[in-house]
This record gives structure tokens, C-alpha cells and sequence, in this order.
């Protein structure tokens, strides 16, 4: 065992965890996609992902304590708590527009929904990647690479959104167009905070390359 190990014993830790939490929201993420694309038993489904919501808490609680019990730590303490943050809210914006998609009592999702949250999907996908490449940074231009196509799917979403509101207002139904512009926002959210986790993990790349 090296000096960096003796001095670093929970190294790994902080790794091992974002990784998990990377995991857990691209698989809220993939049953979101299930749920928009089929629409049914939606009280079972929102309930697993709220399941994932819970798991991914506690994951950043542990990302926490091992960051105040922690003297040295492998990354900046305040990019593990940037990211721990930003992963987190990608989230619970997952989960919260599945709840909006229950308790507001739609009967179905349409075309916009499904776009977006494939695109979440896709982001996630890539920011687990990249989460994977800053534990030894051996690339750093493949993670840069991941960052910058979460970005490109985050404008694609904000493009998604702003047809999906144009079509809502193009209805007569005022209560409806509340219920779909909220989920169509909190979705849009994921992404954007898809987009936080890719800029967090830019950095960290360049920092420590």
C-alpha cells in the first residue's frame, strides 16, 4: 500500500458512489420512457421510479458524510458536492414530473412527453459515461466529448419544449394547458440539469487532466 492509499483510505468511495448515482438515474430515466411510450398502470410505474428517487437520496447523503469524514479527498471537496447536487436534481425532476404525470390525472402522454423524456434518457447515458472516466481521467477528451453532446441534447429539449408549448396554446382546454406546460417544463428541467452534471464533470476533466 502507497502513501496515497494510507492517506486516502476512502479514495474509491466518492467514485464508486457517483457511479451508482450516475446508474440510478439513467435507469429512472429509461422506466420514464417506458412510462410516456405506455401509459398504463401509471400509479406501479411512478411508484418504481419514486423507489429510484428514494435510493438515489440516500446514495447522496453518503456522498455527504463521506465528504465530512474525508481529510483529503481524491477531487476538490466543492466540485463532489457540485456534482453530488447536480446529479441529485436530475433526479428528483425525473421523479417529479412522473408524480405531476399521476396526481394531475392526464390520460395520456402525447408526442412531446415521449421526446423528452428519450432525450433525458440520452443524457443520462452520457453523463454515466463520463462519470465513469473521472475516476482516473486517462482521457479527458472523451469526457469533454459526453459533456458536450448532453449539451447538444439539452437544446434539443429546450426546441422539443418550445413546440410543445406552441401546440398546448393552439387548445381550448385552459386546465389542460396548466397540467401539460407544468410536465412539459419539469422535463425540460431534467435536461437542464443533465446539462449542470455535464458542466460540473467539464471541469473536473480540465482540472485534474
Amino acid at each position: 500500500m502507497g502513501l496515497r492509499e494510507l492517506l486516502i483510505p476512502q479514495d474509491k468511495a466518492f467514485f464508486d458512489l457517483f457511479e451508482k448515482q450516475a446508474a440510478i438515474n439513467k435507469e429512472a430515466a429509461w422506466q420514464l420512457v417506458a412510462l410516456t411510450e405506455d401509459f398504463t398502470n401509471v400509479k406501479e410505474k411512478r411508484h418504481q421510479i419514486e423507489l429510484l428517487e428514494q435510493k438515489g437520496d440516500l446514495i447522496t447523503h453518503d456522498i455527504y458524510t463521506q465528504l465530512n469524514s474525508t481529510f483529503i479527498t481524491p477531487l476538490d471537496p466543492e466540485e463532489i458536492s457540485r456534482l453530488a447536487s447536480a446529479l441529485d436534481d436530475v433526479l428528483d425532476y425525473i421523479d417529479g414530473a412522473t408524480e405531476k404525470m399521476y396526481y394531475y390525472g392526464i390520460e395520456s402522454t402525447d408526442i412531446h412527453m415521449i421526446e423528452l423524456a428519450k432525450l433525458i434518457h440520452m443524457s443520462t447515458a452520457e453523463l454515466e459515461s463520463a462519470v465513469k472516466g473521472i475516476r482516473s481521467i486517462k482521457d479527458p477528451r472523451y469526457i469533454d466529448e459526453r459533456c458536450i453532446e448532453v449539451n447538444r441534447l439539452e437544446n434539443l429539449a429546450d426546441d422539443v419544449l418550445a413546440h410543445a408549448v406552441m401546440d398546448l396554446f393552439k387548445t381550448n382546454d385552459a386546465i389542460a394547458i396548466i397540467k401539460f406546460k407544468d410536465i412539459y417544463e419539469h422535463l425540460e428541467m431534467a435536461t437542464d440539469y443533465c446539462e449542470d452534471v455535464a458542466n460540473v464533470l467539464s471541469d473536473i476533466a480540465i482540472r485534474h487532466s
